[in-house]
């Protein structure tokens, strides 16, 4: 990220603006990259943080500028400045804590524009870790794109890089005057911007004027709050013309799902469905295995009471049922013969696991009860029973 630090410095009526020239001096609680052929660093940085048992890690010169606020037609932007401003970034090691989060110290030479008011001096500083990634899941990630957390912050002194150098000079701060301050940030591509969240909620929000596609955030610097730190917060994720389309084709997606799902479910329950029953039982742990039986099963002991020369078909009806299959031969009408037919499938369990068990086999008998009558009173009784297995019960 690429960030310009404006400022003018104003003059007391009682003082004269020529005995203010002196350097000034910026603390950054951070990193910063200088400006490639900048020039050389300088020493005198380096020896002033070592004097004070910090370790310089990273020297070079920043970008120093010049812009007028009231530019003829044809004038430049921005004038630079012969030299740049020197900085040395350091740490603090062995401390109670470890090494300390690296800080920037910046020398600005003095130059005659920063006490004209028609003029805003500018340091132009390239940084790598202002943006903080917002954790996400890869869900969110593919369909609202990546988001970052960006923090700007002015009178944060707290951190312990930081506070050292800030309460040696801190009786030569120099305050907010009583005119206009703010911390921008601004935001190119905004066809494709998304800004999820901005504090504080005094912040304001609005297009740039001068520039196409671009949004700005801004927060007024309040100089009565004095040494309280003034923090700007933007919460926002850039989006490709897909996941833009991402809330419509989602949508889409689940009204076809759900026209679909509904013949899809029963096409697997129909097919599914047999297959699952057939190897699974669920059912009480001391619970018998639940039986299936279709068409009627005459028990052994009933069979027993049917007395051939003495029982009726009355009495066959009522021990053995009416759902039977009668049948008579022509030319002998006092001749009958009445059929019970039967199936009964029982699952033998393989595992149990609680209510759930899973099934081996199935074993199937087949029944059928022949029973023979003359003149409504039986004459012979024959029971046969067939017996198989399968791997699925058959549909009943």
């Amino acid at each position: 990220m690429t960030v310009d630090v404006l400022w003018s410095l104003v003059v007391p009526s009682t003082r004269s603006g020529a005995m203010l020239e002196q350097d000034l001096y910026l603390l950054w609680p951070g990193e910063v990259n200088g400006e490639a052929g900048g020039g050389p660093p300088d020493p005198a940085l380096a020896r002033y943080v070592r004097e004070r048992g910090l370790t310089p890690v990273r020297e070079g010169r920043l970008h120093l500028y010049a812009r007028g606020l009231y530019g003829t037609r044809g004038a430049r932007a921005a004038e630079p400045i012969a030299g740049g401003a020197p900085f040395v970034t350091f740490v603090q090691e062995g401390g109670p804590l470890g090494v300390t989060p690296r800080v920037t110290y910046v020398r600005i030479p003095w130059h005659p524009r920063m006490i004209n008011r028609t003029w805003l001096m500018g340091l132009r500083m390239e940084l790598t870790g202002l943006l903080k990634p917002v954790p996400a899941t890869w869900v969110e990630r593919l369909f609202w794109g990546r988001r970052h957390t960006l923090t700007l912050s002015y009178n944060e002194v707290r951190g312990r890089g930081i506070f050292p150098m800030y309460f040696e000079h801190r009786e030569r701060l120099l305050r907010l005057a009583d005119e206009p301050s703010q911390l921008l940030a601004v935001f190119a591509q905004a066809e494709q911007l998304k800004i999820h969240d901005v504090f504080p909620r005094t912040a304001s929000r609005r297009a740039a004027e001068a520039r196409v596609a671009t949004e700005i955030v801004s927060l007024f610097l309040d100089h009565a709050e004095g040494l309280v730190p003034q923090v700007l917060t933007v919460q926002f994720g850039y989006y490709s013309r897909l996941q833009a389309w991402a809330p419509v084709l989602i949508t889409a997606l689940v009204f076809a799902l759900g026209n679909m799902a509904g013949p899809l479910l029963v096409t697997l329950a129909r097919h599914l469905g047999p297959k699952l029953a057939g190897r699974f039982h669920v059912g009480p742990r001391a619970g018998p295995p639940r039986e299936r039986q279709v068409g009627t099963i005459v028990p052994r002991d009933v069979l027993e009471r049917l007395v051939p020369g003495q029982t009726t078909y009355e009495d066959v009806l009522r021990l053995c049922g009416v759902d039977a299959e009668e049948h008579e031969q022509f030319g002998r009408p006092e001749h009958r013969r009445l059929v019970y037919r039967g199936r009964r499938t029982a699952p033998r369990q393989r595992r149990r696991f609680g209510w759930v068990s899973t099934v081996d086999r199935w074993e199937v008998e087949h029944h059928e009860v022949e029973i023979t009558l003359e003149r409504d009173v039986v004459s012979d009784v024959q029971a046969h029973v067939r017996r198989s297995r399968l791997a699925q019960p058959e549909p009943g």
